[in-house]
């Protein structure tokens, strides 16, 4: 198995050692991207729920861009909210998001890891 990590330049850095996201090599290349959180490239995280969820999509779609794949290619995403009342708040910035596209999908009710993260979104794509 091949591999490459990879960490957009457009979207934030990795907060400890671990990748933004790791593509697998081989008969199809599959992308595992690491949560992204609604922060900004600088590490300027906006306080309302809204703009962070439009962060982290953007933040997705930045990983996928750098390993040479879109939107179009995502087959699993995982949200993470802090707060079950952040919901429709969530599901209006992925709409924005995805539009049409439909991948697999789990959202989980728990914890971040900084207090000030609303929202935390993990994907799988494949090319």
């Amino acid at each position: 198995m091949q591999k490459r990590d990879i960490d957009a330049v457009d979207a934030p850095m990795p907060a400890s050692p671990y990748s933004q996201a790791v593509e697998v090599l081989g008969a199809t290349r599959t992308l595992y991207v690491s949560g992204q959180v609604g922060a900004e490239p600088d590490g300027t995280i906006p306080e309302n729920v809204a703009s962070q969820a439009r962060l982290a999509w953007r933040n997705v779609e930045a990983q996928l861009r750098a390993a040479g794949m879109g939107l179009d290619n995502l087959v699993k995403v995982t949200t993470i909210l802090p707060d079950a009342a952040d919901i429709a708040a969530s599901r209006a910035a992925r709409i924005a998001a995805l539009g049409d596209r439909r991948p697999a999908s789990t959202l989980m009710i728990a914890g971040l890891a900084n207090p000030a993260w609303k929202i935390e979104i993990e994907a799988i794509a494949v090319a």
